[in-house]
């Protein structure tokens, strides 16, 4: 058993349920971001995969600074010089790893989702 605290900026499925899948590795395209909507008892939650090679990345969309989503447009995610823009204050956040590295949120980071790729599908996993 691993009891050591989880990964900071890292949100860890609740429980032992099942994962969700969420699309074909080849739907998010190499270096972009695409939305991919969960359903939760609240709702829905709006996941932001990216994919750099074979590495896939989820983010919650919401940035760190103000709350707000990333998106500028339904679905649609600005990546500028290989890095994830907010469009409400221009924060840039690397794909892989969530990381403010520029902007008013600096230092701060997106919160992660795990995920599973197996068989060219993406899960969203515990």
């Amino acid at each position: 058993m691993n009891d050591s605290p989880p990964e900071p900026g890292v949100l860890r499925a609740a429980g032992s349920g099942p994962e969700v899948p969420l699309c074909a590795t080849a739907d998010i395209p190499e270096g972009q971001a695409i939305a991919r909507t969960v359903a939760s008892s609240g709702g829905g939650l709006v996941v932001i995969l990216t994919r750099q090679g074979s590495r896939v990345s989820a983010f919650h969309n919401e940035c760190p600074h103000a709350g707000r989503r990333l998106d500028w447009a339904p679905g649609q995610f600005l990546i500028e010089l290989g890095h994830l823009v907010c469009a409400a204050h221009g924060a840039a956040f690397t794909l892989d790893t969530g990381y403010c590295v520029g902007g008013p949120c600096r230092g701060q980071a997106l919160v992660r989702f795990p995920v599973r790729v197996e068989a060219g599908q993406v899960y969203l996993g515990r």
